[in-house]
Formats: C-alpha cells, sequence, structure tokens
C-alpha cells in the first residue's frame, strides 16, 4: 500500500514508519517537528519505501499521488508542563492537531478511498471510575481542566471520525493506545519511564510523587506497533484498546528499574505534583483486541526495560 503516516518523527509514528516499510510498503511520514524530531527518522533517508514532507496537519492538505491508507499520529502528547514540547505548553497546537489536523486527513482518506486510523488516548476515559477500562465505557473526563486540550481533542477526533464513516462510509479504524514505552522516547517527555530511567542511570533516587500507589500498565512499542497494524488491517471500526493488562504500582515500577540499572539511591517521595485530574488507575480491558485482532502484548516489560535503558543510556552519553 502507498501510506501516509502524520506524526512520522514522533515516537511512535518513526516505529510505525519501520514496520509499514519492513512490511512492503510505501511510507510518506509528515511532520511539523513541534514535538517530533528529525533524529527518530534519519535512518530512513535514502529508504525509497520512504518520503518525508515537513507540514502542520492543522493546515490544508493536498496530494497528487494516490494513498491507500492514512494513518493520524500527530499529536503533542507529553503532560509534561516544564517542557516546550509538553502538551499544557502547546494547548492550541494539541487541539488543532486532534481537530483540524483529523478533519484534513479524514478528508484525504475519503478523497482516496482509503482506510483511516485514527491514533486515540487512554485519556478518553480521564480519571476512570469504571476499572478496567472497556471501550464501552464513556469515560469521567474535565472538559475544561488542564489536561483537557489533550483529552478532549482526542475525544473530539474519536468523534470525527465516526461522523465520516457513517455519513461518508470511510473506512475508519480508532486506536486508544494505553501507556507504552521504548527506544526513541524523549528525554523531557516527563513520564514515569524516562523520568526514573534517566535519575536511575545518574544514580540519584527516584522521585515518588504521592505514595506510589497510582497504578500503570506499560507496553512495550513494539507490541503496540503489532496491535495498530493488525487494527487497520481490520474490518473493526468501533474503537479497540491497544496496551498492556499488566498492572503495577509506580512504587513498584520505580524498583525494578532501580533493580534493572543496579542503582542503590532508591527512591524519595514529593507532594504529588500531577497536571490536573491525573488517572489514579489505567488499565485496559483487552478483550476486543485478543477477540477481534487475536493481539494481546507478549514482550515482558523487564525485556522492554533493557532495551529501553541502553538506549536512555547512549542518549545520555550525546547529550
Amino acid at each position: 500500500m502507498h501510506i501516509l503516516v502524520t506524526g512520522a518523527a514522533g515516537f511512535l509514528g518513526s516505529h510505525l514508519c519501520d514496520r509499514l516499510i519492513a512490511e512492503g510498503h510505501t511510507v510518506i511520514g509528515m511532520d511539523n517537528f513541534i514535538t517530533g524530531s528529525p533524529e527518530n527518522i534519519e535512518h530512513l533517508s535514502g529508504n525509497p519505501r520512504f518520503n518525508f514532507i515537513e507540514h502542520d496537519v492543522s493546515n490544508f492538505i493536498s496530494f497528487h499521488k494516490k494513498l491507500d491508507a492514512v494513518l493520524h499520529f500527530a499529536s503533542p502528547a507529553s503532560p509534561n508542563r516544564n517542557s516546550p514540547r509538553g502538551y499544557p505548553n502547546l494547548q492550541i497546537e494539541t487541539l488543532k492537531a486532534g481537530s483540524l489536523g483529523t478533519i484534513n486527513t479524514l478528508g484525504l482518506a475519503r478523497l482516496n478511498q482509503a482506510r483511516y486510523l485514527f491514533a486515540s488516548t487512554s485519556e478518553v476515559y480521564g480519571d476512570p471510575l469504571e476499572h478496567p477500562q472497556p471501550e464501552s465505557y464513556w469515560g469521567h473526563v474535565d472538559p475544561v481542566g488542564e489536561r483537557s486540550m489533550y483529552d478532549e481533542a482526542k475525544r473530539f477526533g474519536e468523534a470525527a471520525v465516526m461522523a465520516y464513516h457513517r455519513v461518508h462510509h470511510v473506512n475508519t479504524h480508532i486506536a486508544r493506545i494505553f501507556n507504552t514505552y521504548g527506544p526513541r522516547m524523549s528525554l523531557d517527555d516527563g513520564r514515569a519511564v524516562p523520568n526514573f530511567i534517566q535519575q536511575a542511570l545518574r544514580g540519584e533516587p527516584l522521585t515518588i510523587y504521592g505514595d506510589g500507589s497510582q497504578t500503570r500498565s506499560f507496553c512495550y512499542v513494539d507490541d503496540l506497533i503489532e496491535g495498530i497494524y493488525r487494527l487497520l488491517l481490520s474490518d473493526e471500526h468501533l474503537p479497540v484498546n491497544i496496551g498492556s493488562d499488566t498492572e503495577t504500582s509506580i512504587l513498584e515500577f520505580a524498583r525494578t528499574i532501580n533493580r534493572l540499572t543496579e542503582n542503590e539511591a532508591g527512591v524519595i517521595y514529593q507532594p504529588e505534583n500531577v497536571l490536573g485530574n491525573d488517572p489514579r488507575q489505567r488499565r485496559p480491558d483487552l478483550t476486543r483486541a485478543r477477540t477481534l485482532l487475536g493481539w494481546e502484548p507478549k514482550v515482558d516489560v523487564e525485556i522492554g526495560l533493557r532495551v529501553t535503558i541502553e538506549y536512555f543510556r547512549q542518549k545520555m552519553e550525546l547529550a
């Protein structure tokens, strides 16, 4: 297939490009580098199956070549208020990527009669009152809170996708992506994995905000991309959770990273310093992914973390 991937220079987008090319497809990557990095796709330079266009998806997109699939992954995704690439500092850009960017890419898919996949997020569930979270759960979201620019952009994006499917019969797919980790994560992402790994590699105590009892489920990027690829080729149009359902507390996760890095500095506790209504617990119900896609995560968290730790070690040495 001839495939457009927006957000191609991002963490997930770049891995997605690699997988699509490995499957024999031709990929056009699109990114404006507001959060993505040229380093993530520089290994694809000169690859005859990859072309790159620097463009903001919030602006009109015009193509002369026929597209067989459009995958919309362009959006700031980090809640880090201390990073210029975190969505608290890119509020309008985040809203535009999820609204205008989604409409623009849906229009391309409609024009080309192409498959379409929207990268949504577990954040559409907000701070969930139902656990684990099935796709049928409508969520518990603050529409005007500190996280609203991201949460509501993705919720609007899902509504737009379903509208184009119902009205224009576009072959659409929605992936609700849960916490994912692996190589090419940004050093200033601000979430638990990069924060903990960097502190551990510096021999510092890992900072736990609150008591560490809040939970997450971490999926290795290769598993996530496998689920995305299967969803793209499926006939399923309603949202599908893609992530790991192995739940762990933040404290236990920190201890695992300390053990793998042989960091003896332990942990320190700080008052909670989270953005808005940070979810206390997060774990997907993967029944639909298992049933419809025959997919579930395979990579053990310690194996994935060892690869990720080595990536961060190399990046920190070069910084």
